[in-house]
């Protein structure tokens, strides 16, 4: 049994759900999404809330009934709250900064990288070493930031990359005489 299956997706206030079939479609202050629901799961809209159930007890059906509960769920919270993600430069000379449709960064490469910022995602840089990217798609927004991130990923001696604000990097000791 699914433990985040079973547990309805309830729906807020100004935020309006609408199950037509297999397609779930959400509605809030920030925007609207939609989900196709695999056949294996079956989706009804009761009493303000969305649940979810597997259509049998096969194993395909149980692994999707989870996920699918997952996915509604980040559809009503992205368009009534909507999701971010930090982003840290460190190192000397990296940074970051927005100009029109485009993120700039300065990685120590001998050139500058020219990021096109996709739709549906706002990127802000309140500090050249700091980049936060939001949107209303938390798929689209991990998308872009690890993205971001894989220009230079964070090297252990250092420290010297692109990280995510709340992670940790396990730092190693360099060579001794």
């Amino acid at each position: 049994m699914s433990r985040v299956g079973k547990k309805p997706v309830t729906v807020p206030s100004g935020v309006t759900a609408t199950v037509d079939g297999q397609m779930v479609k959400v509605k809030g202050s920030k925007g609207e999404l939609s989900f196709l629901v695999p056949e294996e799961v079956s989706v009804a809209l009761e009493s303000g809330a969305v649940s979810v159930n597997p259509r049998d007890e096969s194993k395909t059906a149980r692994a999707k009934w989870g996920m699918s509960r997952a996915q509604v769920a980040n559809l009503v919270e992205g368009v009534s709250k909507g999701f971010e993600k930090r982003l840290e430069i460190n190192g000397v000379g990296y940074k970051a900064a927005v100009a029109g449709k485009v993120l700039k960064l300065s990685l120590g490469y001998s050139h500058d990288i020219d990021y096109a910022i996709p739709a549906g995602v706002t990127i802000t840089t309140p500090k050249p070493t700091e980049i936060i990217v939001a949107g209303i798609d938390k798929q689209v927004v991990g998308q872009t930031a690890a993205e971001i991130r894989d220009y230079r990923g964070p090297e252990p001696y250092k420290g010297k990359g692109v990280k995510y604000s709340d992670e940790f990097i396990f730092r190693k000791e360099g060579k001794k005489k």
